[in-house]
Order: structure tokens, then sequence, then C-alpha cells
């Protein structure tokens, strides 16, 4: 199947030629069709399997075959600053080839809201938002929402889900009731399945299986001390020039990524309290080679585009199952290799092991436990001595070695006692 056959015109059939698009991709062939005939439509698709192109290529075409109208007459909604960049980044170039190019205005949280307000003086085609800085134009009168023709949610089971629950009723509120409204994600529970039934009217419905495995996924048992210097060891043995770690909380990624530093990595961090500005230059260095390893937290779990990014860490494991389908979705894209490399504790207060178990059965798919060599963990090493197996790696810490001399001292006195 080729672009041609789906039906789009000469000139986005140039738009695809210049974005090196050779052939669609599953999702491509499946949602472009039913989308430019005006259907609803539930995909859900592995990441990396060009999702935005999906929508973005009939989204532009049904602009151009349209007349024109007063307001934006697509919505693209977006859970994250960078989604929701590269989206609008992605729609841009494809309009370039257009004889009548739409305008692509874009607005986010996180900087002024005053130069997304002067930039949509003008007007616009389409507007891609996160909900919470769209709301705030709605409330400076930006904009106005009533000619919206088109409404895409983009990682829909994100934006469909609590925290973003409340933003999405407002914004909803202020759409036409007429309107084609396409969910795009890699994931969807069932409650969200059944919650994104209400806003869809009779959809065409998209479920592709996983394609042929591209990420090799291994399970790294170890304690939660030595999750710094195993992560040290791999970066030394694996040869990865852009790693991607994640992690549970803003202060560890700071204490991670600064501790890397300190031994020679180029580390930077990437979490929802930096800057926009700082945000867009770690990334940046992180794509330019300036940065190697990269320690985040879920903020860089959905929608992020990294070529070449050959390896995902979880440094802590995601809350959830979806989440550890995004976060490990950041490397083996477009058809490339990558590794995602989990670190299962065996102590601490969390019983990561039955975690990390539910996570396989959300999956489909069982992870072989690893042991690094030098890192074996205190619990397991153990028990293996005390049924005859491996002899333990670790070194005994000074607290067990002063027990252990206590107690013979004690059983030596009790002897002499005798």
């Amino acid at each position: 199947m080729s672009f041609a056959t789906l039906g789009l015109t000469p000139a986005l059939l140039r738009a695809v030629r210049a974005q090196g698009y050779h052939a669609p991709t599953a999702v491509q062939a499946a949602a472009l069709p039913p989308i430019l005939a005006g259907r609803d439509l539930l995909a859900l698709a592995p990441t990396g399997a060009g999702k935005t192109a999906a929508f973005a290529l009939p989204l532009l075409q049904r602009l151009v075959d349209a007349p024109p109208r007063p307001g934006p007459r697509a919505l693209v909604l977006a859970p994250t600053r960078e989604l929701a960049q590269q989206t609008a980044q992605l729609l841009r170039e494809l309009a370039a080839t257009l004889l009548h190019r739409p305008k692509v205005a874009l607005a986010f949280g996180g900087v002024s809201v005053n130069p997304q307000l002067m930039a949509l003086r003008g007007g616009c085609d389409v507007m891609v938002a996160t909900p919470g800085r769209l709301l705030d134009l709605l409330d400076h009168n930006g904009l106005t929402l009533r000619g919206v023709e088109m409404l895409v949610l983009d990682e829909a089971d994100r934006l469909l889900g609590q925290g973003f629950a409340d933003e999405l009723q407002r914004v909803l509120a202020q759409l036409p009731a007429r309107r084609q409204t396409l969910l795009f994600s890699a994931t969807f529970p069932p409650a969200v399945q059944a919650l994104a039934g209400q806003w869809l009217c009779e959809p065409v419905r998209i479920a592709l299986e996983d394609a042929p495995p591209r990420i090799t996924q291994r399970a790294l048992q170890l304690d939660r001390a030595q999750r710094l210097p195993a992560l040290r060891q791999l970066l030394r043995d694996e040869g990865w020039q852009r790693v991607l770690v994640f992690v549970a909380s803003r202060y560890t990624a700071e204490l991670v990524s600064d501790k890397l530093f300190a031994h020679g990595f180029k580390a930077g961090v990437l979490h929802g309290e930096l800057s926009q500005g700082a945000r867009r230059d770690v990334l940046a260095a992180l794509k330019a080679g300036t940065v190697q390893v990269l320690v985040a937290t879920d903020v860089a779990a959905r929608g992020l585009h990294i070529d070449a990014l050959d390896a995902v860490v979880n440094y802590e494991l995601p809350r959830s199952a979806a989440d550890y389908t995004h976060r490990i979705g950041r490397t083996g894209r477009a058809g490339a290799e990558g590794a995602a490399v989990s670190f299962i504790c065996a102590d601490g207060a969390e019983n990561a092991e039955s975690h990390f178990r539910l996570i396989e059965r959300r999956q489909g798919r069982r992870v072989p436990r690893e042991r690094l060599a030098g890192f074996e963990p205190r619990a397991v090493a153990t028990e293996a001595q005390a049924t005859g197996g491996i002899k333990s790696a670790t070194r005994k810490s000074k607290k067990d070695k002063l027990r252990e001399a206590a107690a013979r001292a004690a059983a030596g006195g009790h002897d002499d006692g005798h």
C-alpha cells in the first residue's frame, strides 16, 4: 500500500516524500480512510507506530478541501508541552508544501501567556495546546472554539484520566456538538475506553498488536543501594550514546544526575519543575549528543521522540503498566533497535518484584531476571548460599562483622563459665 492509494492530494504526497515517509505504517493505513470520510476514531497502536502523522495528514487535507471559516477548525490536545511542540512542528512541516498553508498555533504552560495571545490575533486554522493553557487563552478571550470541526486527543488515555478530567470537561463544553473526534494512544485501560465512548459517535475502532519485538527488555535484581554504581557500570559496559533514565521524583532526578556528572558522565535532568527554556535546552543537548544520559521523571514518558535513543533505564519502576509501556516506548522507534532495563530491588519497603510481575502480566510478556556481576542482591545471594547455591559476591558490612564478633565473644564466655 502507498500513501497515494489512501486518497491524499498531490500536495500532501509531496509533503510525505519531503518527510522521508516511504510507505504508510499500519496505523496510518488503517486510520486515514475513515478520518478522511469524517468518521470518529478510537486508535490504539504501539509507541513509535506513526500515530501523529496518522491524524496530521488527513487533518490537513480536510482543512484544504473545506471552505475557510473563522477561528480554529481543528483542535489537537496533548498532555505535555513536549508532545504539543512536536505535534505542532510536524503539522507545520507537512503544511509547508501546501498552496494555501493552514496556520498552526501552539500553546502550552510554563511560559508567559501574552506572546501566545499575540500570536492568535490573526486567527489560526489549527490549535495545538495543553488543556490548562488552552483554558487560559479562552479566559482571556484569545480565541473561540465554536468553529472547531475536528478534535484530536493525543495520548487520550492520559487526557481522559483523573489528572486532566476537570480541564477536559471545561474544554469540551465550549466545543460544538457536531464535530469529528479522534482519540489516539498506545494504551487504553478498560475504564478509559468506557469513558471515551461517551464522546464518540459510532467510532471506527483500530487496535493494532505490538510490532515484532524491537526493544530488548531486561530486569536486573539488585539492592537499592547498588542502583547508582550498577547504572554507572551499565553505561560503561554497554556503550550507549543516548540513554533516558526514569525516576519517580524531581529530587531523585537531580540526585542521580549530579552523581553521574561527578563520575564523568555527560548527564542532564528533566522534570516538571524546570522552566520551559531549561526543558528545551536539555532535550536539544541530548539530541545533539552533548548530553549522554538524561535522568527524567514521567514528564518524558509520553510523546517524546528522540532519534537513536539507545536505551531506557527504569531506575525506579513506574506506577502502572501503562506508564511502563510509554516509558520503554521512547526507544526502539521507527523500526530501530532499543534496550529497556528495569531495576528490581530486592530490599526496600515496596515489593518491586510483585509490582513488576503485574507489569509483565499486563503486557503479556515475561522478562527473565538477571543479576549484574558484582551487584548481586544480599537477600537473594544469602538464600542461594543456604541452599547450597551460588556463593555470595557481596562483602559483609562492618555492622555484620561486629555482630558476628560479639556473638562469638558471648559464646566463648558462656563456655568458660561451665
